[in-house]
Formats: C-alpha cells, structure tokens, sequence
C-alpha cells in the first residue's frame, strides 16, 4: 500500500466574501493548488508556512498537536481558507507545519466531502452511495 496523493484547490476565505461584496476584483482572491497527501491518521487540514503565508490565511489560534512519532508540540491554526478536492468544497482552518513540510489532507475534509480512501488503488474519491454531492451522516 502506498500513500494517496491528490491536487487540492485552496482559496482565502476573506479574499472571496470581499469580492462577493464588491471590494476586490476576482483575480485579486489568493489561490493555491497544491498537492497533498490524503493521512487516514491525520485530523486537520495541515500546511505548510509557506502556501498558508501566498493565501494571506492569518493565525487565529494554536493546537497541541501530536506527531506520528509520539512527540507532542504546539503549532498555530490559520484560516480561515476554502478547500476544494474535484467538485468539493468546505471552509476550513489549517495547521501550519514547517515550510518544507507535506502538506496533509486530514478526517475533518475527508469526511465533510464524503470522500473515500482506497490505500490499495491510491485513489481518494466520492463515496457510491453519493457521487454526485456529499452524504453526511447526521
């Protein structure tokens, strides 16, 4: 088995509403599409330093984080940011890891777009029971 990297579209949150109400220009929005590996064991959305600072996503908290190794740390929480994974979207905040770091597609988005994991195939996709939009289980 082998790990799923997929593309992943991000887009600061504030930079759409202001253009919503009519204070920016459309290609004034900050964009990123990056890849990231799709982490089972992860919770968050994580980021790196660098793409979190290209999407002006500012730090509006911190979280006690703890890495697969055992080892406890804190890192900021940023945000907040849209994610979009084929025809999916949801707002989110993100963990921003080191600059160099993978970025980490984590359960929180996973499951929000009723995506599936398949480590097999190396594929993240929609769930069949809901192709079309996600199926959230209340």
């Amino acid at each position: 088995m082998g790990e799923i990297i997929v593309e992943i579209e991000l887009e600061n949150s504030g930079d759409r509403r202001l253009f919503e109400e009519g204070y920016r220009a459309e290609d004034e929005i900050r964009r990123a599409t990056i890849s990231a590996v799709a982490d089972t064991g992860a919770v968050m959305l994580a980021l790196p330093e660098d793409v979190v600072g290209r999407l002006g996503a500012a730090v509006v908290s911190s979280a006690t984080v703890m890495y697969a190794d055992g080892r406890r740390g804190e890192l900021p929480i940023a945000g907040p940011l849209t994610v979009r994974i084929g025809d999916r979207r949801m707002p989110v905040d993100c963990v921003v890891v080191p600059q160099g770091s993978d970025a980490l597609l984590g359960q929180i988005v996973m499951a929000q777009l009723d995506l599936v994991a398949d480590c097999v195939n190396r594929t993240l996709s929609p769930r069949p029971e809901s192709p079309d939009r996600p199926l959230l289980r209340l």
